[in-house]
């Protein structure tokens, strides 16, 4: 199948075609015939299948097709309304939506734009005071405005929820039925999500009508074109084993995940003094500094992107070779999301994770979530190992430098006493090249 085939406009498949897309990924040619068609729909896919083009492109095709009827003369009869809805929870998906819909839509005659919090209110009225057609908004800036009186929601035709799992995982929920309220009932209601758990469905069971469920993939699955790989890794020797990496790695964008906001800080503190180019992202960052650390990332000038979790949700950069848990997370489904940043459009990319004696619960449910062992990370280049390395025999979970006074003592424990992160003993080595990129599939 290609994208000709999904009775999409000229207009819209010159979009498709200049961008380099021909091959529409398994929830795009699913999902974009069924909201053609005007059907609600519930979207499970995992990260990175292109469910923005999903949506997106049907999207522009109806609401063109119903503004060529506003105009007499060549001119639009009527102010333009906000005709469709999109909700995203983070202000950086909220951006990549609205840049999707302007890539797509450019031929269209639709307007566009974004609201979100942490920059001025002004620019966003006068744009939106002179008339959208797409509002893509995450919901606290959304309701600010609503309540200034400059957005109003009584001719939106069609609602987007975007990661909607985030959405409640953030706490929205009481915003997003705020929302609601405002929204005419008669309308198209899509709601997208890489996973898809029992709030999801109790949701969408409120705001949807006979919707059509599209699962692409079984929940929380991960893409199948990253390697998971672990380091046993003592929390003290995290940084030089960071450090190590990425000296003797080729990488072509490495994005780091901690758990803290302050904790990303000390690792990008500690890059840099090690020479190592880096950024951070994180709620505490003001939006200005947020932008330029992702600018920075995209055109290659800071090769490392070091973020909380704000980041494992819809960040859409071609080419992240590794994503690497500096902290292991505690929620499962957290870890597919966030591997999710690579291995996307049809690349290959490395996941590694460094696990610590206290991680072994987390690293057990992420392993049951995903039904594969993390493979324990084979020797690099130069790669010095970790003086601390955590080994499980018959219960022990001592660190192996206590056990064996050879290991860990002289530094070559790790390139001869690495154990799968699972207790099995199987080998493999991870695939260091620079990771190539696909333009044949339409990415997020």
């Amino acid at each position: 199948m290609t994208f000709d085939d999904l009775r999409l406009s000229k207009p819209l498949l010159d979009a498709v075609h200049s961008a380099g897309y021909e091959t529409p990924t398994p929830i795009q040619a699913k999902a974009i015939p069924l909201i053609l068609d005007g059907q609600d729909v519930l979207a499970c896919a995992q990260t990175g299948t292109g469910k923005t083009a999903a949506f997106a492109l049907p999207i522009l095709q109806r609401l063109s097709a119903r503004t060529s009827a506003q105009y007499k003369n060549g001119r639009r009869s009527g102010a333009r309304k906000i005709r469709t809805l999109v909700l995203a929870p983070t202000r950086e998906l909220a951006q990549q939506i609205a840049d999707s819909f302007g890539t797509y839509g450019r031929s269209s005659g639709l307007r566009h734009t974004v609201v979100y919090g942490g920059v001025n209110k002004n620019a966003q009225v006068r744009i939106l005071r002179s008339g959208v057609d797409i509002l893509v908004a995450t919901p606290g800036r959304l309701l600010d405005h609503m309540n200034d009186g400059v957005i109003k929601l009584d001719s939106v035709e069609i609602l987007v929820l975007d990661e909607g799992d985030r959405m409640l995982d953030m706490g929205f929920l009481p915003d997003i039925r705020r929302i609601l309220r405002q929204v005419p009932e008669r309308r198209q209601t899509l709601l997208l999500s890489a996973t898809i758990p029992p709030p999801i469905r109790e949701l969408a069971q409120t705001i949807l009508k006979n919707p059509v469920s599209v699962a692409v993939a079984r929940v929380s699955a991960p893409t199948e074109l990253v390697d998971h790989w672990a380091y046993r890794v003592e929390k003290k020797e995290k940084p030089a084993l960071l450090c190590n990496f990425l000296e003797h790695t080729p990488y072509s964008r490495a994005l780091v995940f901690t758990r803290t906001k302050h904790g990303a800080d000390k690792v990008v503190k500690h890059l840099t003094q090690a020479g190592v180019p880096a950024a951070a992202i994180h709620g505490n960052k003001s939006q200005n500094a947020r932008t330029r650390a992702l600018d920075g990332f995209k055109s290659g000038k800071t090769a490392v992107l070091v973020a909380t979790d704000i980041a494992a949700r819809g960040l859409d950069i071609e080419d992240i070779s590794h994503v690497i848990n500096y902290d292991l997370t505690t929620e499962p489904e957290t870890y597919v999301h966030r591997i999710g940043r690579t291995g996307r459009a049809g690349a290959t990319g490395t996941a590694l994770s460094f696990v610590s004696s206290e991680d072994r619960e987390s690293l057990r449910d992420i392993e049951r979530l995903i039904r594969t062992p993390l493979q324990p990370a084979a020797d690099l280049p130069g790669y010095v190992a970790p003086k601390v390395i955590f080994e499980k025999t018959n219960g022990d979970t001592r660190p192996a430098s206590r056990k064996n006074g050879n290991a860990g003592r002289n530094g070559d424990a790790g390139r001869n006493g690495h154990r799968s992160a699972t207790g099995s003993g199987n080998r493999r080595r991870p695939r260091n090249r620079r990771r190539g990129t696909s333009s044949t599939v339409a990415s997020r």
